[in-house]
């Protein structure tokens, strides 16, 4: 082991900048001649290169996670090769629990810092698997915020449809943007869930 690392836990709503961050940090290391490398899962498909991109239009080079990896063992193989003393990771609450732990183990035997960006909730408010073994494990918790149009916290990844309505039902990971999900406060969230409810309602009277 070459010294204590943490677990760190990042998390916010869509459109946080989450991703941003990340790649700044990376950006950083880089300047500083760290050594550090970017993961995420596969499950995320909207780039066809194993890249991580921010809505701002800055990338980098990642390694996938796939549903089946053991993020353990790929990190023990690039250690072979140069010791990792960061491990950034986007879109963490798409990990399963058993690969939160093996990001603590890695913590614990290697040393390496494994920093987890990620949501909190589904667009119906529910924790992610990934999220919730993160809240459970990590050294340090921190919440990126933004603000509602309303001016209240976010904390709803709400799923629209084309027509802009709050979407209640489906499954719980559906890959998409601002076409497909707008971050809200609570409030919002309830009001406008409401009115799409009202306008069900009146369509099938």
């Amino acid at each position: 082991m070459t010294g204590f690392g943490k677990l760190y836990f990042r998390y916010g709503t869509m459109g946080s900048a989450k991703t941003a961050m990340l790649l700044t940090q990376a950006y950083n290391f880089e300047e500083r001649g760290m050594q550090y490398i970017c993961f995420k899962p596969i499950i995320d498909d909207r780039e066809n290169d194993n890249v991580i991109r921010s809505r701002i239009g800055i990338e980098r080079k990642c390694e996938w996670i796939y549903p089946d990896s053991d993020i353990y063992e790929m990190v023990k193989e690039i250690n072979a090769n140069g010791h990792k003393d960061w491990i950034l990771i986007d879109e963490a609450q798409f990990l399963s629990p058993s690969q939160v732990d093996q990001l603590s183990r890695i913590v614990d035997d290697f040393g390496s810092n494994v920093v987890c960006y990620g949501l909190r909730t589904d667009f119906q408010s529910h924790v992610f698997p990934g999220s919730l073994r993160l809240f459970e494990l990590a050294d340090t918790i921190d919440e990126i915020k933004s603000t509602c149009s309303c001016g209240r916290k976010t904390i709803i990844n709400a799923r629209i449809d084309a027509q802009g309505n709050i979407v209640s039902d489906g499954a719980q990971v559906e890959i998409g943007g601002d076409d497909k999900y707008v971050s809200l406060c609570r409030h919002c969230w309830r009001s406008r869930r409401q009115e799409t409810d009202s306008k069900n309602a009146i369509q099938f009277d």
